[in-house]
């Protein structure tokens, strides 16, 4: 058994080489709901959705983000009507446009933790939908939503649509309960989603938050999960992984087993998304150098070939970019070769 820490799309994309040394059957993903938000009133969960659509071979690849060849009918026509109804113009009670874009409308505060038990300062409206939301996309979060209002946990409705999905691996939310990434800016403060999809991640990031996460718990079934070795894949380490690790009890059961990360930097650049940024933004610094200070309980580390940093703990290095199924299986073999030295 083998646990994999997911987040964004560094960790799913080196799911794809997971055969080359484990057999699925027998690998766990627990993927981080930090990034989830609630927008025009439907539950999306970007990183239980990329495991999810990369598993069941319909993923878009080119944007590792929803189901490749989706139409956005729906989407589209919110942004019509949008712009029909002149929403956010001046004088509007809603915010105010940003050249052709409306939004990201936040619901009210006193709505962002009531009603739905999904409710947790992660709240938008459907008006402009400022995040692409394909039509079979769609479809996922109405029935994920529909399930939830129906009283099912949200494990028992990833687990019903990994079945549908037809994965391979278990697939487990961090939490059923909700924790909302905010990032703290030089222009205020603002859900994950409208600081890196709406906002470009171009505001200064000054601090990040998980709000929920102190009452927030893991499931059961990802305390049994933490039991056996752990990978962390080249995820972001504040915003992918940082919001499983703030659930009580995490950082303990990470450092009572055998963990191997493999760094989302070489040396100090990084491969992709905003990890630099927000590294530099919580006083870490923006580095395979500060991934290891961010992690300390990681037992060994998985390294580029060009990395040559000097870390206290075992490497193992390799090409660690992953652009494809082979890259992937290069990167899970020199895991493996890592957790053999730590197990």
């Amino acid at each position: 058994m083998v646990t994999f820490l997911a987040g964004g799309t560094g960790t799913p994309k080196l799911l794809d080489g997971v055969e080359a040394a484990f057999d699925p059957v027998e690998v766990t993903v627990v993927a981080n709901t930090g990034d989830d938000v609630e927008l025009g009133g439907f539950l999306v969960c970007p990183d239980l959705d990329t495991v999810l659509f990369a598993g069941g071979g319909v993923l878009d690849r080119e944007t590792w983000w929803g189901i490749d060849g989706d139409t956005t009918a729906t989407h589209d026509e919110l942004g019509r009507l949008a712009d029909a109804a002149d929403l956010g113009s001046e004088g509007s009670s809603l915010p105010p446009r940003d050249g052709d874009a409306v939004g990201p409308h936040s619901l009210p505060p006193d709505r962002q933790t009531a009603d739905r038990h999904i409710a947790r300062w992660r709240r938008f409206s459907g008006v402009a939908e400022f995040m692409e939301i394909g039509d079979r996309d769609r479809a996922v979060h109405i029935t994920r939503t529909s399930l939830l209002d129906e009283g099912h946990t949200l494990t028992d409705v990833t687990h019903a649509l990994a079945d549908a999905f037809d994965l391979d691996v278990t697939l487990l939310p961090m939490s059923d309960d909700p924790v909302a990434t905010i990032v703290h800016t030089d222009e205020g403060a603002m859900h994950f989603q409208a600081f890196w999809v709406a906002r470009r991640a171009e505001p200064t990031v000054e601090d990040v938050e998980f709000r929920g996460a102190e009452t927030a718990e893991p499931t059961p079934a990802v305390r049994d999960a933490l039991d056996a070795p752990v990978v962390i894949g080249p995820s972001n380490p504040v915003t992918s992984i940082g919001p499983i690790r703030a659930l009580p009890g995490v950082d303990e059961a990470l450092a009572d087993t055998a963990v191997v990360a493999v760094s989302p930097f070489v040396e100090d650049e990084a491969f992709s998304g905003p990890a630099a940024d927000l590294m530099r933004g919580v006083g870490l610094d923006p580095s395979t150098a500060g991934v290891a200070d961010a992690y300390p309980f990681v037992d060994a580390f998985v390294l580029d070939d060009e990395d040559r940093t000097d870390l206290d703990r075992p490497v193992v290095r390799t090409d660690t970019r992953i652009d494809d199924e082979r890259d992937a299986r290069r990167v899970v073999d020199a895991v493996a070769t890592a957790l053999g030295e730590v197990t």
